[in-house]
């Protein structure tokens, strides 16, 4: 099976992610491919989301190796359109370019870009890069002219010519409507936040896909849907008590930043994103985490044994997702995820 594509309504594809040490970049994937993962994704935390693929993809040979994510706004259609076209190239046909908005404050402060009309602004972003792919696979001139982008030159010096393997697919990060559904008119791929629950993803999310992609005239078997899930498990019961230490920790985390409350609200928990917003501008991060309950917990994370994991995972999103992600933290060393996924395949 090709790992960097997909038919809906297949054996579920399952992938791993980077750590943020860029050091063990090269045992991470060798070891994800080993144990018989089908990706891996790199975050754009304290280190560049690109640079540990081109390690991952060279020491690999079927993984696929994608963004999960990188920033789009804080580069421009042209950089990001030229970055993905060499991970494809040098991957051989295995890149994924996950992209993602971040929020305004980022955006401006640390990264001192613009910030305006995320959804329009992204959809237009991803047009563009693919007027750029376009340009280079067929000689076309470049001449894209949006409201935030405009792309008119290419001279033969800076053009790379068709790329062997394609271009790469497109996923776009969502967790509000506008973004889905901008999702499902321009993008290849959904990748939803590990802030998901199955509820939300079935009565929230598909609908507004679903809307986006009617809108360009494609259905759900046009496009692939990735969510890294939370695990909670463990070997034993330290390490199991471990692992939903450290979830109820990202839980808290993610769930006081305002973006996120229509998940919570969804749930009928929208007091607790007010509760963990507030206890954060104090930086009171244990009382935060005292906040998320078992309900919480059980809502987000797939907890259990690991020999349960793999029916709960199938049970929950068998139906809902393309890719699962195992997201960290999962409580046993990756080595032991083998078992696991030959499971998830049946």
């Amino acid at each position: 099976m090709d790992s960097s594509r997909h038919c809906y309504g297949a054996a579920m594809l399952v992938d791993s992610t980077l750590g943020y040490d860029p050091s063990q970049v090269i045992s991470q994937a060798t070891s994800a491919e080993a144990a018989g993962y089908d990706g891996i994704w790199s975050a754009e935390t304290s280190h560049d989301p690109f640079l540990p693929l081109l390690l991952a993809a060279e020491h690999t040979e079927r993984l696929a190796v994608g963004t999960g994510i990188a920033v789009a706004f804080a580069r421009n259609p042209m950089t990001l359109a030229t970055t993905a076209n060499d991970l494809q190239a040098i991957a051989k046909g295995r890149f994924l370019l996950g992209l993602g908005s971040q929020i305004k404050p980022h955006i401006e402060k640390r990264f001192s870009m613009p910030w305006s009309h995320p959804a329009p602004r992204m959809r237009e972003l991803i047009l563009a890069i693919r007027a750029i792919w376009a340009a280079w696979a067929d000689g076309s001139r470049l001449a894209f002219r949006g409201e935030f982008y405009r792309h008119t030159l290419m001279t033969p010096m800076f053009d790379p010519g068709p790329n062997p393997y394609g271009n790469p697919p497109i996923f776009l990060a969502a967790v509000g409507s506008l973004m889905t559904k901008t999702a499902g008119e321009v993008a290849d791929g959904l990748l939803a936040h590990a802030f998901t629950t199955a509820s939300y993803l079935r009565n929230c999310t598909l609908p507004a896909l679903q809307e986006g992609l009617a809108s360009s005239g494609r259905t759900r078997s046009d496009i692939q849907i990735s969510l890294p899930g939370m695990v909670v498990t463990g070997g034993d019961d330290e390490e199991f008590a471990s692992s939903l230490a450290m979830t109820r920790k990202q839980l808290a985390f993610y769930g006081s930043t305002p973006a996120y409350r229509p998940v919570l609200e969804h749930h009928g928990w929208g007091d607790l994103q007010t509760d963990l917003n507030t206890l954060s501008k104090r930086g009171a991060w244990d009382e935060m985490t005292e906040l998320i309950s078992d309900e919480v917990v059980e809502a987000f994370a797939i907890v259990g044994e690991p020999g349960t994991l793999a029916t709960r995972i199938t049970e929950r999103y068998g139906d809902l997702v393309d890719r699962f992600g195992i997201y960290a933290p999962s409580g046993i060393p990756a080595d032991q995820w083998a078992e696991i996924l030959a499971d998830l395949r049946g």
